[in-house]
């Protein structure tokens, strides 16, 4: 798994990856951070350990968040990460 600071795992058609990108994207920029974005659509590794959990977000390399992204505890990582 790559280690970006933020990496947003989705899939297609899903309505929960949609507001968890806009949720991520938002809080991301308020830290300056970029946010990247992998599909598990088409990879078989990822869809068979992520599937059920999507979107799941990892910070630092590490799984931080799934399903619904809360943007306060968002903040609070990212707050806690550049102290």
């Amino acid at each position: 798994m790559p280690e970006d600071a933020l990496l947003l795992l989705v899939k297609s058609r899903c309505h929960l990856c949609a507001a968890a990108r806009s949720v991520v994207s938002e809080v991301a920029a308020e830290f300056g951070l970029a946010v990247a974005e992998r599909s598990i659509d088409g990879d078989a590794d990822l869809a068979g350990r992520y599937a059920e959990e999507v979107p799941v977000l990892f910070i630092d390399g590490v799984q931080r968040d799934f399903w619904t992204i809360d943007p306060d505890r968002l903040r609070r990582l990212l707050s806690a990460r550049a102290g």
